[in-house]
Protein backbone atom coordinates (compact mmCIF):
# COMPACT_ATOMS: atom_id res chain seq x y z
CA UNK A 1 0.00 0.00 0.00
CA UNK A 2 1.46 3.23 -1.14
CA UNK A 3 1.14 6.23 1.21
CA UNK A 4 0.69 9.76 0.02
CA UNK A 5 3.13 12.50 0.87
CA UNK A 6 0.75 14.03 3.42
CA UNK A 7 0.27 10.65 5.11
CA UNK A 8 4.03 10.10 5.29
CA UNK A 9 4.51 13.53 6.90
CA UNK A 10 1.73 12.82 9.41
CA UNK A 11 3.20 9.39 10.19
CA UNK A 12 6.61 10.94 10.74
CA UNK A 13 5.15 13.52 13.10
CA UNK A 14 3.33 10.81 15.06
CA UNK A 15 6.51 8.74 15.36
CA UNK A 16 8.42 11.84 16.46
CA UNK A 17 5.78 12.66 19.08
CA UNK A 18 5.72 9.06 20.35
CA UNK A 19 9.51 9.07 20.60
CA UNK A 20 9.94 12.33 22.55
CA UNK A 21 6.60 12.79 24.34
CA UNK A 22 7.82 10.67 27.22
CA UNK A 23 10.81 12.97 27.74
CA UNK A 24 8.45 15.94 27.89
CA UNK A 25 6.42 14.24 30.62
CA UNK A 26 9.59 13.29 32.50
CA UNK A 27 10.84 16.88 32.30
CA UNK A 28 7.48 18.04 33.65
CA UNK A 29 7.74 15.71 36.63
CA UNK A 30 11.31 16.88 37.30
CA UNK A 31 10.15 20.51 37.26
CA UNK A 32 7.35 19.71 39.70
CA UNK A 33 9.87 18.01 41.98
CA UNK A 34 12.17 21.04 41.73
CA UNK A 35 9.23 23.28 42.63
CA UNK A 36 8.59 21.28 45.77
CA UNK A 37 12.28 21.23 46.70
CA UNK A 38 12.55 25.00 46.21
CA UNK A 39 9.49 25.50 48.39
CA UNK A 40 11.04 23.43 51.18
CA UNK A 41 14.42 25.18 51.01
CA UNK A 42 13.07 28.74 50.86
CA UNK A 43 10.24 27.99 53.31
CA UNK A 44 7.87 29.92 51.04
CA UNK A 45 6.23 29.52 47.63
CA UNK A 46 8.22 32.19 45.84
CA UNK A 47 8.72 33.14 42.20
CA UNK A 48 11.24 30.36 41.46
CA UNK A 49 9.01 27.66 42.94
CA UNK A 50 6.03 29.02 40.99
CA UNK A 51 8.05 29.01 37.74
CA UNK A 52 9.04 25.35 38.14
CA UNK A 53 5.45 24.45 39.06
CA UNK A 54 3.99 26.11 35.94
CA UNK A 55 6.58 24.58 33.58
CA UNK A 56 6.12 21.17 35.19
CA UNK A 57 2.34 21.33 34.95
CA UNK A 58 2.51 22.29 31.26
CA UNK A 59 4.96 19.43 30.55
CA UNK A 60 2.78 16.83 32.26
CA UNK A 61 -0.32 18.17 30.50
CA UNK A 62 1.38 17.94 27.06
CA UNK A 63 2.38 14.35 27.81
CA UNK A 64 -1.16 13.36 28.85
CA UNK A 65 -2.73 14.92 25.75
CA UNK A 66 -0.07 13.79 23.27
CA UNK A 67 0.11 10.17 24.42
CA UNK A 68 -3.49 9.76 25.53
CA UNK A 69 -4.25 6.62 23.43
CA UNK A 70 -1.16 4.81 24.65
CA UNK A 71 -1.89 5.77 28.24
CA UNK A 72 -5.49 4.56 27.87
CA UNK A 73 -4.28 1.25 26.42
CA UNK A 74 -1.88 0.75 29.30
CA UNK A 75 -4.61 1.44 31.83
CA UNK A 76 -6.74 -1.34 30.33
CA UNK A 77 -4.22 -3.95 31.55
CA UNK A 78 -5.11 -5.71 34.82
CA UNK A 79 -1.77 -5.15 36.51
CA UNK A 80 -1.83 -1.50 35.62
CA UNK A 81 -5.31 -1.14 37.09
CA UNK A 82 -4.09 -2.32 40.47
CA UNK A 83 -1.06 -0.08 40.24
CA UNK A 84 -3.25 2.81 39.23
CA UNK A 85 -5.50 2.34 42.25
CA UNK A 86 -2.48 2.39 44.54
CA UNK A 87 -1.10 5.47 42.78
CA UNK A 88 -4.44 7.26 43.05
CA UNK A 89 -4.61 6.49 46.77
CA UNK A 90 -1.08 7.83 47.22
CA UNK A 91 -1.95 11.06 45.42
CA UNK A 92 -5.18 11.40 47.43
CA UNK A 93 -3.25 11.09 50.69
CA UNK A 94 -0.62 13.55 49.44
CA UNK A 95 -3.36 15.94 48.36
CA UNK A 96 -4.98 15.80 51.78
CA UNK A 97 -1.60 16.38 53.45
CA UNK A 98 -0.87 19.37 51.19
CA UNK A 99 -4.34 20.81 51.85
CA UNK A 100 -3.92 20.46 55.62
CA UNK A 101 -0.46 22.07 55.40
CA UNK A 102 -1.81 24.98 53.34
CA UNK A 103 -4.61 25.59 55.84
CA UNK A 104 -2.36 25.26 58.88
CA UNK A 105 0.23 27.65 57.43
CA UNK A 106 -2.42 30.35 57.19
CA UNK A 107 -4.27 29.51 60.42
CA UNK A 108 -1.71 27.89 62.67
CA UNK A 109 -2.54 26.81 66.22
CA UNK A 110 0.32 26.39 68.68
CA UNK A 111 0.37 24.99 72.21
CA UNK A 112 3.29 25.88 74.45
CA UNK A 113 3.53 23.37 77.30
CA UNK A 114 6.94 24.47 78.60
CA UNK A 115 7.10 25.70 82.19
CA UNK A 116 8.34 29.22 81.41
CA UNK A 117 6.52 29.50 78.03
CA UNK A 118 9.82 29.65 76.16
CA UNK A 119 8.12 29.21 72.77
CA UNK A 120 5.52 31.96 73.36
CA UNK A 121 6.26 35.63 72.77
CA UNK A 122 6.15 37.81 75.88
CA UNK A 123 3.47 40.43 76.44
CA UNK A 124 6.02 43.19 75.91
CA UNK A 125 7.03 41.85 72.50
CA UNK A 126 3.38 41.51 71.46
CA UNK A 127 2.67 45.06 72.60
CA UNK A 128 5.59 46.50 70.63
CA UNK A 129 4.70 44.57 67.47
CA UNK A 130 1.02 45.51 67.67
CA UNK A 131 1.91 49.22 67.84
CA UNK A 132 4.72 49.08 65.28
CA UNK A 133 4.39 51.77 62.60
CA UNK A 134 7.78 51.60 60.85
CA UNK A 135 8.83 48.97 58.33
CA UNK A 136 11.62 46.81 59.72
CA UNK A 137 13.58 44.33 57.62
CA UNK A 138 15.38 41.57 59.50
CA UNK A 139 18.36 39.87 57.84
CA UNK A 140 19.49 36.58 59.35
CA UNK A 141 23.00 35.60 58.28
CA UNK A 142 22.88 31.80 58.61
CA UNK A 143 24.51 29.10 56.52
CA UNK A 144 22.18 26.58 54.88
CA UNK A 145 23.29 23.73 57.13
CA UNK A 146 23.42 25.73 60.37
CA UNK A 147 21.78 23.79 63.19
CA UNK A 148 19.81 26.63 64.80
CA UNK A 149 18.48 28.02 61.52
CA UNK A 150 15.09 26.33 61.97
CA UNK A 151 14.66 27.74 65.49
CA UNK A 152 15.58 31.20 64.19
CA UNK A 153 13.03 30.91 61.40
CA UNK A 154 10.35 29.88 63.89
CA UNK A 155 11.03 32.92 66.10
CA UNK A 156 11.13 35.37 63.19
CA UNK A 157 7.93 33.90 61.77
CA UNK A 158 6.17 34.65 65.08
CA UNK A 159 7.26 38.30 64.83
CA UNK A 160 6.05 38.52 61.24
CA UNK A 161 2.64 37.07 62.12
CA UNK A 162 2.02 39.84 64.64
CA UNK A 163 3.02 42.79 62.45
CA UNK A 164 2.74 43.47 58.74
CA UNK A 165 5.66 45.90 59.13
CA UNK A 166 8.08 43.04 59.84
CA UNK A 167 9.84 41.25 56.97
CA UNK A 168 12.79 38.90 57.16
CA UNK A 169 15.15 36.95 54.96
CA UNK A 170 17.91 34.42 55.46
CA UNK A 171 21.26 35.19 53.84
CA UNK A 172 24.07 32.66 53.52
CA UNK A 173 27.32 34.59 54.19
CA UNK A 174 29.27 32.05 52.12
CA UNK A 175 27.10 32.53 49.03
CA UNK A 176 26.60 36.28 49.54
CA UNK A 177 29.95 37.56 50.85
CA UNK A 178 29.26 41.04 49.52
CA UNK A 179 26.15 41.57 51.64
CA UNK A 180 27.84 40.01 54.65
CA UNK A 181 30.79 42.40 54.26
CA UNK A 182 28.53 45.44 53.87
CA UNK A 183 27.07 44.76 57.33
CA UNK A 184 30.43 43.71 58.82
CA UNK A 185 29.22 40.19 59.57
CA UNK A 186 31.96 38.23 61.34
CA UNK A 187 30.07 35.28 62.84
CA UNK A 188 27.35 32.94 61.62
CA UNK A 189 23.97 33.54 63.22
CA UNK A 190 24.24 37.34 63.24
CA UNK A 191 20.92 39.20 62.95
CA UNK A 192 20.62 42.69 61.45
CA UNK A 193 17.46 44.79 61.94
CA UNK A 194 17.18 47.68 59.52
CA UNK A 195 14.87 50.65 58.97
CA UNK A 196 15.29 53.52 56.56
CA UNK A 197 17.14 55.55 59.19
CA UNK A 198 19.38 53.05 61.01
CA UNK A 199 20.19 49.45 61.72
CA UNK A 200 21.02 47.35 64.77
CA UNK A 201 23.01 44.12 64.98
CA UNK A 202 22.84 41.22 67.45
CA UNK A 203 24.94 38.06 67.52
CA UNK A 204 22.78 35.91 69.80
CA UNK A 205 19.19 35.37 68.70
CA UNK A 206 16.83 35.34 71.66
CA UNK A 207 13.46 37.01 72.02
CA UNK A 208 14.85 39.46 74.57
CA UNK A 209 17.77 40.49 72.34
CA UNK A 210 15.59 40.71 69.23
CA UNK A 211 12.92 42.84 70.92
CA UNK A 212 15.50 45.16 72.48
CA UNK A 213 17.16 45.62 69.08
CA UNK A 214 13.74 46.28 67.55
CA UNK A 215 13.09 49.02 70.10
CA UNK A 216 16.43 50.63 69.28
CA UNK A 217 15.83 50.82 65.52
CA UNK A 218 12.30 52.22 65.79
CA UNK A 219 13.07 54.86 68.43
CA UNK A 220 14.03 58.28 67.10
CA UNK A 221 16.01 59.19 70.21
CA UNK A 222 17.37 57.69 73.42
CA UNK A 223 15.95 59.00 76.65
CA UNK A 224 18.27 59.61 79.60
CA UNK A 225 17.80 58.13 83.07
CA UNK A 226 19.88 59.64 85.89
CA UNK A 227 20.80 57.99 89.19
CA UNK A 228 21.52 60.34 92.08
CA UNK A 229 24.80 59.73 93.91
CA UNK A 230 26.83 61.33 96.68
CA UNK A 231 24.63 60.26 99.61
CA UNK A 232 25.43 56.55 99.95
CA UNK A 233 23.05 55.49 97.18
CA UNK A 234 23.24 52.17 95.36
CA UNK A 235 26.14 52.08 92.91
CA UNK A 236 25.60 51.33 89.24
CA UNK A 237 29.13 49.94 89.00
CA UNK A 238 28.83 47.61 91.99
CA UNK A 239 28.55 44.00 90.77
CA UNK A 240 28.15 42.69 94.33
CA UNK A 241 24.92 41.50 95.89
CA UNK A 242 23.91 45.01 97.03
CA UNK A 243 24.88 46.78 93.81
CA UNK A 244 22.75 48.06 90.94
CA UNK A 245 24.88 46.93 88.00
CA UNK A 246 22.12 44.60 86.77
CA UNK A 247 19.57 47.40 86.99
CA UNK A 248 21.82 49.53 84.80
CA UNK A 249 22.11 46.74 82.22
CA UNK A 250 18.36 46.11 82.26
CA UNK A 251 17.52 49.79 81.70
CA UNK A 252 20.09 50.11 78.91
CA UNK A 253 18.57 47.08 77.19
CA UNK A 254 15.30 49.04 77.06
CA UNK A 255 17.15 51.65 74.94
CA UNK A 256 17.75 54.26 77.64
CA UNK A 257 20.99 56.07 78.38
CA UNK A 258 21.96 55.65 82.05
CA UNK A 259 24.08 58.28 83.82
CA UNK A 260 25.14 59.22 87.35
CA UNK A 261 24.17 62.61 88.76
CA UNK A 262 26.12 64.44 91.47
CA UNK A 263 23.54 67.10 92.21
CA UNK A 264 25.81 69.07 94.53
CA UNK A 265 28.13 69.83 91.61
CA UNK A 266 25.48 70.22 88.90
CA UNK A 267 23.25 72.45 91.09
CA UNK A 268 20.30 71.44 88.90
CA UNK A 269 18.90 68.34 87.29
CA UNK A 270 20.05 68.32 83.63
CA UNK A 271 17.55 69.37 80.98
CA UNK A 272 17.88 66.07 79.13
CA UNK A 273 16.74 64.05 82.16
CA UNK A 274 13.69 61.92 81.43
CA UNK A 275 13.78 60.35 84.88
CA UNK A 276 15.77 60.73 88.09
CA UNK A 277 16.13 57.67 90.34
CA UNK A 278 17.08 57.99 94.00
CA UNK A 279 17.89 54.48 95.24
CA UNK A 280 18.96 53.64 98.79
CA UNK A 281 19.57 57.17 100.01
CA UNK A 282 21.53 56.94 103.31
CA UNK A 283 22.31 60.60 104.01
CA UNK A 284 19.94 63.51 103.66
CA UNK A 285 20.17 66.01 100.85
CA UNK A 286 21.55 69.42 101.71
CA UNK A 287 19.03 72.30 101.43
CA UNK A 288 20.41 73.42 98.05
CA UNK A 289 19.95 69.93 96.64
CA UNK A 290 16.40 69.75 97.98
CA UNK A 291 15.62 73.03 96.25
CA UNK A 292 17.07 71.76 92.97
CA UNK A 293 15.03 68.55 93.28
CA UNK A 294 11.87 70.49 94.09
CA UNK A 295 12.43 72.79 91.10
CA UNK A 296 12.83 69.76 88.83
CA UNK A 297 9.60 68.20 90.12
CA UNK A 298 7.67 71.47 89.83
CA UNK A 299 8.71 71.74 86.18
CA UNK A 300 7.22 68.35 85.40
CA UNK A 301 10.21 66.18 86.23
CA UNK A 302 9.83 62.49 87.06
CA UNK A 303 11.48 61.07 90.18
CA UNK A 304 11.57 57.47 91.41
CA UNK A 305 12.34 57.11 95.13
CA UNK A 306 13.47 53.79 96.66
CA UNK A 307 13.75 54.42 100.41
CA UNK A 308 14.94 51.86 102.97
CA UNK A 309 13.85 51.77 106.65
CA UNK A 310 15.81 53.96 109.10
CA UNK A 311 17.51 55.84 106.27
CA UNK A 312 17.30 59.45 105.02
CA UNK A 313 14.84 60.93 107.56
CA UNK A 314 14.94 64.19 105.64
CA UNK A 315 12.91 62.64 102.83
CA UNK A 316 9.90 62.25 105.14
CA UNK A 317 8.99 65.98 105.32
CA UNK A 318 10.07 66.49 101.70
CA UNK A 319 7.65 63.88 100.35
CA UNK A 320 4.89 64.92 102.75
CA UNK A 321 4.50 68.12 100.71
CA UNK A 322 3.36 65.85 97.85
CA UNK A 323 0.94 63.85 99.99
CA UNK A 324 3.23 60.88 100.71
CA UNK A 325 3.64 59.46 104.23
CA UNK A 326 6.97 57.66 104.68
CA UNK A 327 6.53 55.29 107.62
CA UNK A 328 9.09 55.07 110.43
CA UNK A 329 8.57 51.33 110.66
CA UNK A 330 9.40 47.96 109.12
CA UNK A 331 6.90 45.62 107.49
CA UNK A 332 6.57 42.12 108.96
CA UNK A 333 4.87 39.57 106.72
CA UNK A 334 4.22 36.01 107.93
CA UNK A 335 2.95 35.07 104.47
CA UNK A 336 6.50 35.28 103.09
CA UNK A 337 7.25 31.95 104.83
CA UNK A 338 5.14 30.27 102.15
CA UNK A 339 7.74 31.35 99.58
CA UNK A 340 10.70 30.41 101.76
CA UNK A 341 11.50 33.96 102.87
CA UNK A 342 11.85 35.53 106.30
CA UNK A 343 9.18 37.55 108.09
CA UNK A 344 11.09 40.73 107.24
CA UNK A 345 10.58 40.15 103.49
CA UNK A 346 7.03 41.24 102.62
CA UNK A 347 5.41 39.79 99.51
CA UNK A 348 3.15 41.76 97.18
CA UNK A 349 0.78 39.69 95.10
CA UNK A 350 -2.10 42.17 94.83
CA UNK A 351 -1.74 45.38 92.86
CA UNK A 352 -3.97 48.40 92.27
CA UNK A 353 -5.28 48.98 88.78
CA UNK A 354 -2.69 51.21 87.13
CA UNK A 355 -0.80 51.30 83.80
CA UNK A 356 2.34 50.08 85.60
CA UNK A 357 0.59 46.94 86.86
CA UNK A 358 -1.78 46.33 83.94
CA UNK A 359 -2.07 42.55 83.42
CA UNK A 360 0.64 42.13 86.05
CA UNK A 361 -0.06 39.15 88.29
CA UNK A 362 3.38 38.07 89.49
CA UNK A 363 4.50 38.25 93.11
CA UNK A 364 7.23 40.72 94.05
CA UNK A 365 9.51 40.55 97.10
CA UNK A 366 10.85 43.42 99.24
CA UNK A 367 13.65 42.50 101.68
CA UNK A 368 13.38 44.83 104.71
CA UNK A 369 10.78 47.40 103.65
CA UNK A 370 8.95 50.32 105.23
CA UNK A 371 5.38 51.45 104.70
CA UNK A 372 4.61 54.13 102.10
CA UNK A 373 1.12 55.64 102.39
CA UNK A 374 -0.93 58.48 100.98
CA UNK A 375 -2.44 61.36 102.92
CA UNK A 376 -6.22 61.14 103.23
CA UNK A 377 -6.44 64.65 101.77
CA UNK A 378 -3.91 65.19 98.98
CA UNK A 379 -2.66 68.69 98.08
CA UNK A 380 -4.34 70.54 95.25
CA UNK A 381 -3.35 69.33 91.78
CA UNK A 382 -1.99 66.04 93.09
CA UNK A 383 -3.56 62.62 92.63
CA UNK A 384 -2.19 59.43 94.11
CA UNK A 385 -2.58 55.67 93.91
CA UNK A 386 -1.28 52.86 96.08
CA UNK A 387 0.64 50.65 93.66
CA UNK A 388 1.43 47.53 95.70
CA UNK A 389 0.56 46.19 99.16
CA UNK A 390 1.82 43.40 101.37
CA UNK A 391 -0.35 40.42 102.31
CA UNK A 392 -3.27 40.61 104.80
CA UNK A 393 -1.12 38.58 107.23
CA UNK A 394 1.39 41.46 107.50
CA UNK A 395 1.73 44.58 109.60
CA UNK A 396 4.05 47.59 109.89
CA UNK A 397 6.03 47.21 113.12
CA UNK A 398 6.87 50.48 114.87
CA UNK A 399 8.55 49.12 118.03
CA UNK A 400 12.25 49.25 117.24
CA UNK A 401 13.21 47.46 120.45
CA UNK A 402 11.14 44.46 119.40
CA UNK A 403 12.75 44.59 115.96
CA UNK A 404 16.23 44.61 117.45
CA UNK A 405 15.35 41.77 119.82
CA UNK A 406 13.97 39.63 116.99
CA UNK A 407 10.67 38.92 118.77
CA UNK A 408 7.87 40.99 117.24
CA UNK A 409 4.11 40.88 117.53
CA UNK A 410 1.27 43.00 116.28
CA UNK A 411 0.21 45.73 118.72
CA UNK A 412 -3.26 47.11 118.13
CA UNK A 413 -3.26 50.89 117.97
CA UNK A 414 0.51 51.15 117.51
CA UNK A 415 1.26 49.05 114.45
CA UNK A 416 -0.37 49.37 111.05
CA UNK A 417 -2.48 46.32 110.18
CA UNK A 418 -1.96 44.77 106.74
CA UNK A 419 -2.29 44.87 103.84
CA UNK A 420 0.39 47.54 104.16
CA UNK A 421 1.16 49.86 101.21
CA UNK A 422 4.65 49.24 99.83
CA UNK A 423 4.66 51.70 96.93
CA UNK A 424 2.62 54.69 95.80
CA UNK A 425 2.29 56.68 92.59
CA UNK A 426 1.88 60.46 92.57
CA UNK A 427 0.80 62.46 89.53
CA UNK A 428 1.14 66.22 89.69
CA UNK A 429 -1.07 68.25 87.37
CA UNK A 430 0.99 71.34 86.47
CA UNK A 431 -1.93 73.14 84.85
CA UNK A 432 -3.46 73.62 88.32
CA UNK A 433 -0.26 74.92 89.90
CA UNK A 434 0.56 78.02 87.88
CA UNK A 435 1.13 79.93 91.14
CA UNK A 436 4.19 77.80 91.86
CA UNK A 437 7.37 79.85 91.33
CA UNK A 438 9.08 76.93 89.60
CA UNK A 439 6.17 76.04 87.32
CA UNK A 440 6.81 76.48 83.57
CA UNK A 441 6.10 80.00 82.39
CA UNK A 442 6.26 79.21 78.69
CA UNK A 443 2.91 77.74 77.49
CA UNK A 444 4.74 75.51 75.04
CA UNK A 445 7.00 74.18 77.78
CA UNK A 446 4.01 73.59 80.03
CA UNK A 447 2.10 71.73 77.35
CA UNK A 448 5.02 69.38 76.86
CA UNK A 449 5.12 68.43 80.56
CA UNK A 450 1.57 68.69 81.87
CA UNK A 451 2.20 65.97 84.45
CA UNK A 452 5.02 65.42 86.89
CA UNK A 453 5.28 61.83 88.08
CA UNK A 454 6.62 60.53 91.38
CA UNK A 455 6.80 56.90 92.45
CA UNK A 456 7.94 55.94 95.95
CA UNK A 457 8.92 52.42 97.04
CA UNK A 458 9.61 51.52 100.66
CA UNK A 459 12.63 49.40 99.75
CA UNK A 460 15.64 49.57 97.45
CA UNK A 461 16.85 45.98 97.95
CA UNK A 462 14.18 44.53 95.66
CA UNK A 463 16.01 45.99 92.64
CA UNK A 464 19.52 45.03 93.79
CA UNK A 465 21.63 42.43 92.01
CA UNK A 466 20.53 39.75 94.49
CA UNK A 467 16.78 40.23 94.13
CA UNK A 468 16.20 41.86 90.73
CA UNK A 469 15.76 38.52 88.99
CA UNK A 470 13.44 37.16 91.71
CA UNK A 471 9.89 36.52 90.48
CA UNK A 472 8.36 39.78 89.14
CA UNK A 473 10.80 42.27 90.70
CA UNK A 474 12.53 43.12 87.43
CA UNK A 475 9.30 43.52 85.46
CA UNK A 476 7.72 45.80 88.07
CA UNK A 477 10.82 47.98 88.32
CA UNK A 478 11.20 48.31 84.54
CA UNK A 479 7.46 48.89 84.08
CA UNK A 480 7.75 51.76 86.54
CA UNK A 481 10.66 53.23 84.58
CA UNK A 482 8.77 52.86 81.28
CA UNK A 483 5.62 54.51 82.64
CA UNK A 484 7.54 57.43 84.08
CA UNK A 485 9.39 57.81 80.76
CA UNK A 486 6.03 57.64 78.92
CA UNK A 487 7.01 54.53 76.97
CA UNK A 488 3.65 52.77 77.13
CA UNK A 489 4.51 49.94 74.75
CA UNK A 490 7.36 48.82 77.03
CA UNK A 491 5.05 48.30 80.02
CA UNK A 492 4.50 44.54 80.08
CA UNK A 493 5.92 41.26 81.28
CA UNK A 494 9.23 40.74 79.52
CA UNK A 495 10.76 37.68 77.91
CA UNK A 496 12.41 35.27 80.30
CA UNK A 497 15.77 33.66 79.74
CA UNK A 498 15.42 30.16 78.26
CA UNK A 499 16.15 27.47 80.78
CA UNK A 500 16.74 23.78 80.37
CA UNK A 501 14.66 21.28 82.32
CA UNK A 502 16.61 18.01 82.50
CA UNK A 503 14.59 14.84 83.00
CA UNK A 504 16.02 13.08 86.04
CA UNK A 505 14.99 9.43 86.41
CA UNK A 506 15.04 7.32 89.52
CA UNK A 507 16.87 3.99 89.46
CA UNK A 508 13.60 2.12 88.95
CA UNK A 509 12.49 4.44 86.14
CA UNK A 510 15.87 4.04 84.47
CA UNK A 511 15.64 0.24 84.55
CA UNK A 512 12.10 0.39 83.15
CA UNK A 513 13.18 2.67 80.28
CA UNK A 514 16.10 0.36 79.49
CA UNK A 515 13.91 -2.77 79.52
CA UNK A 516 11.24 -1.13 77.36
CA UNK A 517 13.56 0.24 74.66
CA UNK A 518 16.36 -2.36 74.60
CA UNK A 519 14.55 -5.61 75.45
CA UNK A 520 10.77 -5.45 75.08
CA UNK A 521 10.36 -3.52 71.81
CA UNK A 522 12.97 -5.55 69.84
CA UNK A 523 11.44 -8.82 71.11
CA UNK A 524 8.00 -7.56 70.09
CA UNK A 525 9.20 -6.91 66.53
CA UNK A 526 10.94 -10.31 66.33
CA UNK A 527 7.91 -12.13 67.75
CA UNK A 528 5.54 -10.42 65.32
CA UNK A 529 7.77 -11.39 62.41
CA UNK A 530 7.88 -15.03 63.53
CA UNK A 531 4.08 -15.17 63.84
CA UNK A 532 3.65 -13.79 60.32
CA UNK A 533 6.18 -16.31 58.99
CA UNK A 534 4.46 -19.27 60.70
CA UNK A 535 1.02 -18.21 59.44
CA UNK A 536 2.28 -17.94 55.86
CA UNK A 537 3.97 -21.34 56.12
CA UNK A 538 0.74 -22.96 57.33
CA UNK A 539 -1.28 -21.38 54.52
CA UNK A 540 1.05 -22.80 51.85
CA UNK A 541 0.85 -26.38 53.18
Amino acid sequence: MKLSKEQLILLGKNLLVERYIGYVGLAGLICLALSGATWLVQMRFGALAAFFAIVGFIGVLIYLVGDFKHILAQFSKRSVKYGTNVTIMIFVVLGIAIFVEAISSQHSVRFDLTRNKRFTLSEQTKKILNTLEKDVNIMAFFSLDQGDREAANDLLQQYKRLSAHISYEFIDPDKNPGRAKSYDIKTYGTIVLETKAKHEKITELTEENLTNALVKVIRDEQKVVYFLKGHGERSLDDVGEHGYSQVKQAIEKENYVVKDLLLMQQQAVPEDATLLIIAGLQKDLVPAEEESLKAYINKGGNVLFLLDPDQSPGMTPFLKTYGVIVGDDMIIDTFSRVFGGGYEMPVASAYTQHPITENFNIATFYPVARSIRLEEQLPQGISGTVLATSSPQSWAETNKQELQGGAVEFNEGLDLQGPVPLAVVITRDLSQNAEQPDAPENPTEASQSQQGRLVVFGDSDFASNTYLGLSGNSDLFLNTVSWMAEEKDLIAIRAKDPETAPLILTAGQGRFAFFLSVVFLPLLVIGTGMMVYMNRKKSTQ
